[in-house]
């Protein structure tokens, strides 16, 4: 079976990383799977970049040109949603043609216009979709939060600007149910919350939906000595760690306003954690929280490098993910692989990788308070060697790359058949 994977990135964002691991288990497990992408970021032969220079580039732009002239000209929430009013047609390529299945991941910001997914669509060939947001199941957004006009009709949209019921979502909406309506389309949520919201949707009303997790390579995400680890990235020895990581720090929906309220509560609860407990914080504007925060702050710029990844999550002794929207993030599964106890707010896919005070602990939502309890708890009560083993042995059983494999050979079957 051949296999072609879909997303508009190689390597940058989480649905990247998800697909490029996917494509490597599928390759591991007797599938031949190649991945095709608009954005290429390493030499790896089995993904093709997407020719088409300056008019990818165009496409990328023009989608928000129309966004931004729609909304008013104004800049909010301007990356938050997507109208897929431009993109490529991949049809004609050969890695298209020779493809049995055709595996669809993240592909929006102009890599695929409903008017190329329709061409797509009406190839006859089987598709899957796995959906690392909500925008398949919704008019433009990616995160619908408290909205749910999506589960009858989007319009007067919280994102757009000027309250009209008939607007760029409406609109898109109505097109994505004339291009679903006939699509022979197997969707696939990455956790049971979105797979619970995509069922609500009227844009998938008789698709089937199913769950199945993001793979994770668990000879190289695995506990190490903790002590080499931090000998090796230069953190001190005798301190807590507690690690906080983002591509973006200063993306205020990753939360950062609630750790920073979270480690001045606990700063100013328990004082003695000034001395003994540092942040070592990863990502792009690190630094700037060396000046918001009372504990010391150990700086790493962004990391690619998964080798790397790997030692961090080993010199930490949680890993705290204080983000307002998510599905199910890489970096809980990669976290918990190593043995590293996690810290998350009740949203999305988070309750289901975090089993509370088992190997980890899940704070109310938006409760700095509770999330401070809950990085106390961690560090100073809970048995640190028994809520190791119990995150590694929870990644094992859920993330394990021939597992997830072969739930998606399966999936892979069930279509191929219907399409006979």
């Amino acid at each position: 079976m051949r296999v072609l994977i879909i997303n508009t990135s190689e390597r940058i964002g989480g649905a990247a990383v998800a697909a490029g691991r996917l494509m490597n288990a599928l390759n591991n497990n007797g599938v031949k799977a190649k991945m095709l992408v608009r954005d290429k970021q390493t030499d790896q032969i089995s993904v093709v970049k997407l020719d088409g220079g300056w008019k990818q580039k165009w496409n990328f732009l023009w989608e928000r040109l129309v966004i931004w002239f729609s909304n008013y000209f104004s800049r909010k929430n301007l990356f938050s949603v997507d109208i897929a009013n431009t993109g490529t047609d991949i049809t004609l390529l050969p890695e298209f043609k020779e493809a049995d299945v055709i595996h669809l991941h993240w592909v929006n910001q102009g890599m695929l216009s409903l008017k190329n997914l329709k061409k797509i669509f009406d190839s006859n060939k089987p598709v899957v979709w796995t959906m690392h947001d909500m925008w398949p199941c919704t008019g433009v957004c990616h995160h619908a939060r408290e909205c749910e006009a999506y589960h009858t009709q989007c319009g007067n949209c919280p994102y757009l600007c000027g309250k009209k019921k008939k607007d760029l979502a409406y609109r898109t909406f109505r097109h994505k149910i004339h291009l679903y309506e006939n699509a022979r389309l197997h969707f696939v949520a990455c956790s049971e919350w979105l797979k619970n919201q995509a069922e609500k949707s009227a844009l998938l009303s008789g698709k089937t939906v199913s769950q199945i997790p993001n793979p994770l390579n668990m000879h190289l995400f695995k506990p190490e000595d903790k002590q080499i680890a931090r000998k090796l990235l230069k953190l001190p020895q005798e301190k807590k760690l507690i690690l906080f990581g983002s591509v973006k720090i200063t993306d205020k929906r990753k939360g950062i306003d609630y750790l920073v309220e979270a480690c001045r509560l606990l700063a100013d609860k328990h004082p003695e954690m000034k001395e003994n407990t540092g942040v070592v914080v990863v990502g792009a504007h690190s630094k700037e929280l060396k000046e918001l925060l009372p504990f010391p702050v150990y700086a790493q710029n962004y990391v690619s490098d998964e080798k790397r990844m790997v030692q961090l999550y080993n010199a930490a002794d949680l890993y705290v993910t204080p983000s307002l929207e998510e599905n199910l993030p890489n970096t809980i599964a990669e976290a918990t692989a190593c043995g590293t106890p996690c810290v998350g707010f009740h949203i999305g896919g988070l309750p289901e990788m975090i089993d509370h005070r088992t190997n980890g602990y899940i704070a109310n939502y938006r409760d700095a308070e509770d999330l401070a309890n809950g990085i106390y708890w961690i560090l100073m009560e809970a048995n640190p060697e028994v809520l190791r083993q119990n995150a590694r042995q929870k990644a094992q059983s859920t993330y394990g790359e021939s597992h997830i494999a072969l739930k998606y050979l399966n999936v892979y079957n069930k279509v191929s058949r219907k399409n006979e």
